[in-house]
């Protein structure tokens, strides 16, 4: 009889083992960062860039849109270096979440002469302080998705020459009253 209730006791502590073994050895799932948007994310000290994307429907011209969540109780200003561009732009990350894409006071970053075409990427550079910086591999995407739609980049108001009138009358004709022959 104790042999029995030691067999079963070992064969309950066998397929216990057996039915949770995988998850002695198996990487947990959950605890892996990915991005789970169109976009792609970068931490640089407690500022987290998230979800950023250049909308381009030529490729030449583009909005980067991304958010920043602030770790920090205090404003960072971050600098962004696009791969290929010579322009920087700086961007203020107030405690918190900030949004770069239209829907609030901070509107998309226009990237002029990206050189990119639609489903290809951008390594674009984030750093704010004394803190390291991270290149992240921006996708560029099209605004053929609604969610897409309005953030295209509009194309800029060209200036019409204006035409400064002239301090120099231009002569009149003048009839001439000689007779003709």
């Amino acid at each position: 009889m104790k042999a029995r209730l030691i067999a079963s006791i070992v064969v309950a502590g066998a397929v216990a083992l057996g039915m949770s073994g995988c998850n002695l050895i198996a990487p947990q799932a959950t605890l892996k960062q990915y991005d789970a948007s169109d976009g792609v994310g970068v931490t640089v000290g407690s500022v987290a860039v998230r979800n950023a994307i250049v909308v381009s429907d030529d490729g030449e011209t583009g909005n980067l849109v991304f958010s920043v969540a602030n770790r920090d109780d205090r404003a960072h200003t971050v600098l962004i270096e696009v791969e290929g561009i010579d322009e920087q732009f700086q961007v203020l990350a107030e405690p918190g979440l900030t949004s770069f894409d239209g829907s609030g006071a901070n509107d998309p970053l226009r990237i002029e002469s990206l050189g990119v075409q639609p489903g290809g990427i951008v390594d674009v550079f984030f750093q704010y302080g004394e803190e390291t910086g991270a290149t992240a591999s921006v996708p560029v995407l099209t605004g053929e998705l609604l969610e897409y739609s309005t953030l295209v980049p509009t194309p800029q108001p060209t200036e019409e020459p204006t035409v400064e009138p002239s301090d120099i009358p231009t002569p009149l004709a003048t009839p001439t009253t000689e007779p003709t022959e």
